[in-house]
């Protein structure tokens, strides 16, 4: 495995987001997801009449804009396709079915140990 310089935990909007940062400046990550899929809390724990609260202007990821013709509010459904649009054109790799057992990060040698279940 490359050297990874960054951890994420978890592959829902936020770890996703990460990654495609980290992505466009070519820095090394790992992201592990529990899960068996990304964004696992809005596949199958969310209703499904479920709207963002928030216009879409809001609620982008970073190098990212939803379609032109997207709703104001983002329905679920077109929610779960962007964020898997996201993974696929940042080429964002999760290992699914890994939880970070514990981790220490030692200051002096910039580096730490991770465990993984």
């Amino acid at each position: 495995m490359e050297n990874v310089v960054v951890l994420i935990v978890g592959a829902g909007p936020a770890g996703l987001a990460t990654a495609a940062c980290l992505s466009q400046f070519s820095i090394p990550y790992l992201i592990v997801e529990r899960e068996s899929c990304s964004a696992s809390l809005w596949r199958s724990r969310a209703y499904d009449r479920l709207n963002m609260h928030l216009a879409k202007e809001f609620c982008e990821l970073p190098h990212m804009s939803y379609p032109l013709n997207a709703p104001t509010y983002i329905p679920k459904t077109l929610f779960v396709k962007y964020l898997d649009d996201c993974v696929e054109r940042f080429n964002i790799q999760p290992k699914y079915l890994t939880s970070l057992e514990s981790s220490t990060f030692d200051n002096g040698e910039n580096v730490g140990p991770s465990r993984f279940m």
